[in-house]
C-alpha cells in the first residue's frame, strides 16, 4: 500500500490577501429536484479539532525543546509509532476523522496537518502543485485528481533572534519524483474547502447517493465560485438524476471557466447525445479529438475489449501503453499482470502484480493484490518444481 512521504524545502514566501469572488450563478442550482441536505454537509467540521487533538498538539509544543516546530509536528504525525498514519483514498476525511482513523488521502492529510499546525500557532499556506492529472475510476465514473501541498511557517514571535523570519517548510505527502522544476501556486483556504467538498460530492456520486452529491457539489461551488470542478461534478449529478438540461447549463458554465478542459467537453458530448442533438455533439466530439486524441483510459478500455475477445497479446500491449502514461496507477498494472498470466509469462505477471499492490491506494485493494500475488508466486514455485 502506498505510504506518504514528505519534502522539506526552505522557501521565501509573501502572504497576499484576496477578495471573496462573486457567488456562482443561482440559475445553476435546482434545490427543488432534491431532498433537504443532511446536517453534516458544509464546511464547519473540515478543520475542526477534537479535544484529544488539541491536547496532543499542546503536548508537542511543550516537548519540542529547541527543535523546529514544523519538524516536531511532522515527526509526531507521520514518523512516530504512536499514530502511524497511512495513505488511504477510500474517502476524503476531515481533520478529526483523519486523526481518529489514522489514515487519509492527500487532501485529508493536508487538512489535518493544517489544523494541527494552527493549533500550534504556526502559519499555514496551501499550494497547488503543477503536475499531470492522475486518473482513477469507480465503475463507469472517471475521476481526475490534482495535487496540493502545504507550507508551514514558524510562530511569528518564536525564536525571532535565532531563525530567519521568512524560513518555511513545505510538506508534501506525495512528492513528485523530480522536484527540481516543481511549479507551485498559492491557493486560498476557500479553494481547499471547495476541493474537499467536491471530493465528498464525487464520493457520494460513486455510491449513487445523488441527494448528498448534489448538496456537496453545491456547497463546493459556493465555497469557491471560480473553481471549475464543482460545476462539472454538479453536471454529472444532474445527468445521473435525469436532469439533462440542468446538466448542460452547468457544463456550459464550466466550459466558460476553462474553455479547453477536455473533461467538461467529454461530459457535454454525452449530455448533448442524451438531449437528441447529434450535430452539436459531433462538433464537440471533433474538437475534443483534436485536443485529446487519446483520452485517459483509452488504451485500457481497448485492452479490456481485447481481454473479452481472448486476444491476450493485444491486451497486454494496450495495458502496457497505459502503464507508460500512468506508471503509478494500480489497476493498469493489475490488468497487465492478468494479461501476462494468460500468456504464460509468470515473471512479468509477478512484476506488475507487485507494482499493483505497492501502488494501491486503499487497504482493501492492497490486500486483494497481495493475495493474488501470493497465489501467483505459489504457481511459479510449483512450475519451477515440476521443471526441475
Amino acid at each position: 500500500m502506498k505510504r506518504f512521504a514528505a519534502l522539506f524545502l526552505s522557501v521565501l514566501l509573501a502572504g497576499c490577501a484576496s477578495l471573496a469572488p462573486p457567488p456562482p450563478p443561482p440559475q445553476l442550482f435546482h434545490d427543488q429536484l432534491f431532498g433537504q441536505p443532511d446536517a453534516d454537509i458544509g464546511p464547519d467540521q473540515i478543520f475542526a479539532l477534537t479535544d484529544e487533538m488539541k491536547k496532543y498538539a499542546h503536548s508537542l509544543i511543550n516537548s519540542r525543546a529547541k527543535r523546529e516546530p514544523q519538524l516536531v509536528l511532522f515527526d509526531a504525525l507521520y514518523k512516530r509509532d504512536l499514530l502511524q498514519l497511512e495513505y488511504d483514498s477510500t474517502m476524503t476525511r476531515n481533520a478529526a476523522q483523519t486523526f481518529a482513523a489514522r489514515q487519509g488521502n492527500c487532501l485529508s492529510l493536508v487538512v489535518m496537518t493544517a489544523a494541527m499546525a494552527r493549533e500550534m500557532d504556526m502559519t499555514v499556506q496551501f499550494q497547488a502543485v503543477t503536475t499531470e492529472e492522475s486518473w482513477s475510476r469507480s465503475g463507469n465514473l472517471y475521476f481526475a485528481s490534482g495535487h496540493v501541498n502545504l507550507v508551514l511557517g514558524k510562530p511569528r514571535m518564536l525564536d525571532v533572534q535565532s531563525v530567519e523570519p521568512n524560513q518555511y517548510m513545505v510538506v508534501d505527502f506525495e512528492p513528485p519524483a523530480d522536484t527540481r522544476n516543481l511549479v507551485t501556486k498559492e491557493i486560498s483556504e476557500r479553494r481547499i474547502i471547495s476541493m474537499f467538498m467536491n471530493n465528498r460530492a464525487a464520493e457520494s456520486l460513486s455510491r449513487r447517493e445523488l441527494n448528498r452529491a448534489y448538496w456537496w457539489a453545491r456547497k463546493a461551488a459556493e465555497a469557491d465560485p471560480t473553481f471549475f470542478s464543482p460545476y462539472n461534478t454538479l453536471a454529472i449529478v444532474y445527468q445521473h438524476h435525469g436532469n439533462l438540461q440542468q446538466a448542460e447549463a452547468a457544463l456550459r458554465y464550466a466550459h466558460v471557466l476553462q474553455p479547453n478542459n477536455t473533461v467538461a467537453m467529454f461530459n457535454l458530448v454525452q449530455v448533448l447525445d442524451g438531449l437528441g442533438r447529434p450535430l452539436e455533439a459531433a462538433a464537440m466530439r471533433e474538437e475534443l479529438a483534436r485536443l485529446e486524441p487519446y483520452p485517459p483510459f483509452h488504451f485500457f478500455n481497448l485492452g479490456q475489449q481485447a481481454m473479452k475477445e481472448g486476444d491476450y497479446k493485444k491486451a497486454r500491449k494496450l495495458f502496457a501503453r497505459e502503464v507508460d502514461r500512468a506508471p503509478y496507477y494500480h489497476e493498469f498494472h493489475f490488468w497487465l499482470a492478468v494479461a501476462s498470466y494468460q500468456l504464460g509469462d509468470l515473471a512479468t505477471a509477478d512484476k506488475h502484480m507487485k507494482l499493483a499492490r505497492d501502488n494501491s491506494t486503499t487497504r482493501n485493494d492492497h490486500e486483494l493484490y497481495a493475495a493474488k500475488l501470493d497465489k501467483l508466486r505459489f504457481q511459479e514455485r510449483q512450475r519451477n518444481a515440476y521443471s526441475n
